[in-house]
């Protein structure tokens, strides 16, 4: 892509748009620039035009613009998928949040509009990006943990009654624990240990008449032997950091809220990858307070983004890759019964 600016246009004006909004602002040196923002309601098109300072568009007028060529997709989840292929359809390049559909059927529709129009399909699973995790990665690509035996995702939020009824959709189908919180986590867990072969499971509505879970514990068993557990909760009041733990024949990790408080490894003097520096224990951060992430992950993958659109490379969350962490939600799902 020759073009040095790159207009991008957020669809959906709820929490999640301010992170784009930042993100995009943030990357003005990298060309990023915000032209519009697309909402459903006409009666609040002055209102959020004037808090994002661009004009506020019906969804058809926005994929209109020639100026747009990046389209944000922040949106209820249930909306995912058909605006995104509206949009890849459009001839638009996409930047999707998580999930970046409900159904495997609806991610493949979009991987393959993307490959036919053309255009690049990103999804918002920006832990991916962020230097910590990335040097986990590594840790792990290079043999520094031996082979990976055992993984631990503890996910100890609390969500208030208020939160669910602010938005209908925070208690609709596609938006339980493990999809709306637990899938960054569970996304890294993929990335780290492969895509899980078996799964066990139980979730469960414990606090609140919800149309989802919001409780679920769960084991995986992947291709290589290895195991992982997850528990996720939105009820542990008044919510605590999450934590990832890796464990392997040659050493461990423990990763609470966005730092590491253990990298140990058999032999030290054999570590290819330098660890980071040790953090304390973390705040609850996200896990009381929905706001409390870091615009850090949107900043770097939308950064990631506008690069590969320059360098005609995939984003570092493509289509593909979106797919295996939403394959890994409903494989959890439905050995919990929850979905068919």
């Amino acid at each position: 892509m020759a073009k040095e600016t790159v207009g991008f246009a957020i669809l959906g004006a709820g929490m999640v748009a301010d992170y784009h909004y930042q993100a995009i602002k943030a990357n003005a040196e990298a060309g990023a620039r915000l032209v519009a923002v697309g909402h459903h309601e006409p009666q609040r098109f002055e209102e959020i035009g004037h808090r994002f300072g661009v004009p506020c568009l019906s969804q058809d007028e926005l994929l209109a613009k020639p100026e747009v060529d990046v389209v944000c997709i922040c949106t209820p989840n249930s909306q995912h998928a058909a605006q995104a292929l509206a949009a890849i359809r459009a001839g638009k390049h996409v930047l999707v949040e998580k999930p970046m559909a409900l159904s495997l059927t609806e991610a493949d529709a979009m991987i393959q509009a993307s490959q036919e129009t053309g255009v690049k399909l990103g999804v918002v699973l920006q832990r991916r990006t962020e230097p910590l995790f990335k040097a986990v990665y590594d840790a792990i690509a290079t043999g520094d943990l031996g082979e990976l035996t055992l993984g631990v995702i503890t996910i100890p939020y609390y969500r208030s009654q208020s939160y669910y009824q602010q938005a209908a959709w925070r208690s609709a189908w596609g938006s339980g624990v493990l999809m709306s919180q637990g899938i960054h986590l569970l996304d890294l867990l993929v990335w780290y240990m492969g895509d899980p072969v078996e799964a066990h499971a139980f979730g469960a509505t414990l606090h609140r008449q919800l149309g989802v879970e919001d409780t679920l514990a769960a084991s995986l068993k992947f291709a290589n032997g290895s195991l992982a557990t997850i528990i996720a909760t939105t009820t542990a009041a008044p919510g605590f950091p999450h934590r990832l733990e890796l464990y392997g024949t040659g050493g461990g990790i423990q990763l609470e809220g966005e730092g590491a408080i253990a990298w140990q490894l058999a032999d030290p003097t054999q570590a290819r990858i330098t660890p980071p520096a040790l953090s304390k224990a973390a705040d609850a951060g996200a896990g009381g307070d929905p706001r409390g992430i870091s615009p850090t992950g949107h900043i770097n993958i939308v950064r990631d983004f506008i690069a590969a659109l320059h360098e005609g490379r995939r984003p570092a969350v493509d289509g593909a890759e979106g797919r295996r962490s939403l394959a890994a939600v409903l494989a959890v799902y439905r050995a919990a019964g929850l979905v068919a």
